[in-house]
């Protein structure tokens, strides 16, 4: 059949069969054209939610009444909240907003059962403005009905004061440059050094590696650390810009959010490492660190609410860097908060970078092999 063919066509034939059994043959390549919209569809169409539900707050009830536990079983039937501590004190509701570890507080006060009576603003939310998704959800809770203890609300009364922290004029810049810094990290951080060890081996380097005395750690720490500093320089261009072009408030200190970067470029950058002991091709390596940079933009909190993601996702993307830097970076430039109150945070950053070198010199070592 193929002398019927014009020969012009016959070579195409040709490099297109090639092309077919070259794909197949590349299980890596193959999986990944499966795996990407699989992932992908299962991420837009599962796990991606704007419909925020079961956000944790705490609860501050100083009137020790029966109607504050009625408001309080209210609020929670609402399902838009979840609670999650009861402080005795507003101070130590602030604090645990500040920390991260609660989005919102309650506060009934202590006279409670006479602001009822009076058809008065009965209590006060305080709300972490700096997601605005997440601010927009609470505040849908300022006028609820609490028709179990108020027969009789006058019209334009709201039923709670609402006080937003951090954002109180919930421009979406705030929230998003400092994301937008973890994003960039992430895909530029990766890509850098997934392509390390793959590049040496396409350039006929690795033999010459082999045969000097570098262990396989020291080659990885000696890696990363050229594009420590890029990543430095990325930081200060990118909180820079943000602050004087779009007057995004840096509450934390330099320090807090040097130290915080460096934990999330090492932890970055060692995953391109483990990359790179895997990929055969720096095709592959880009294809791997595409598969990893799509979960980290959309289940890192950076667009979609960590809270309106089911268990599931929420489950996945705390196992990648970007979500606990997502948490950080926002806790320290926006709140103010300090490493120490962000602890579990850094220690898992600093445990994935530890892991990370340990995989990827022990992959390089049996590759030596």
């Amino acid at each position: 059949m193929n002398r019927f063919l014009p020969t012009g066509l016959f070579r195409i034939k040709a490099i297109m069969v090639k092309e077919i059994r070259q794909l197949f043959r590349d299980r890596l390549t193959f999986g990944m054209v499966v795996m990407i919209p699989l992932i992908q569809l299962l991420l837009f169409g599962y796990a991606i939610n704007t419909d925020v539900r079961n956000i944790p707050i705490a609860v501050v009830d100083q009137s020790y009444s029966a109607a504050g536990r009625v408001i309080t079983e209210s609020v929670k039937a609402t399902q838009v909240v979840t609670v999650k501590h009861v402080f005795l004190t507003v101070d130590e509701a602030e604090r645990a907003i500040n920390e991260g570890t609660v989005r919102g507080a309650l506060i009934l006060p202590a006279d409670l059962t006479q602001r009822i009576g009076q058809n008065r603003i009965v209590g006060q939310w305080l709300v972490d403005g700096s997601d605005t998704m997440i601010s927009a959800a609470l505040l849908q809770l300022r006028n609820m009905p609490l028709k179990e203890l108020i027969t009789y609300q006058p019209a334009g009364l709201s039923t709670f004061e609402v006080t937003l922290l951090y954002n109180p004029e919930r421009r979406s810049a705030v929230n998003i440059v400092p994301g937008l810094l973890g994003v960039i990290l992430t895909m530029t951080m990766i890509l850098f050094t997934s392509a390390a060890i793959v590049r040496e081996r396409e350039r006929g380097n690795l033999e010459l590696l082999i045969t000097t005395p570098v262990h396989p750690l020291e080659l990885m720490i000696g890696k990363i650390i050229p594009y420590i500093f890029v990543g430095l320089i990325q930081v200060g261009i990118i909180l820079g810009l943000g602050h004087f072009i779009f007057n995004v408030p840096i509450n934390g200190a330099v320090t807090q959010i040097l130290l915080g970067t460096l934990l999330f470029i090492s932890a970055s950058l060692t995953l391109g490492l483990v990359i790179s002991t895997i990929a055969q091709t720096q095709l592959q390596a880009m294809q791997m660190t595409i598969f990893i940079l799509l979960p980290s933009i959309l289940l890192s909190g950076f667009i979609f609410p960590y809270e309106a993601m089911p268990i599931a996702a929420q489950w996945i993307s705390e196992i990648l860097p970007a979500t606990h830097f997502m948490r950080m970076i926002r806790g320290i430039v926006l709140r103010g908060a300090q490493l120490v109150d962000l602890w579990r945070d850094a220690v898992w950053l600093m445990g994935f970078t530890i892991l990370g070198l340990l995989v990827a010199s022990q992959r390089f070592k049996k590759s030596l092999d």
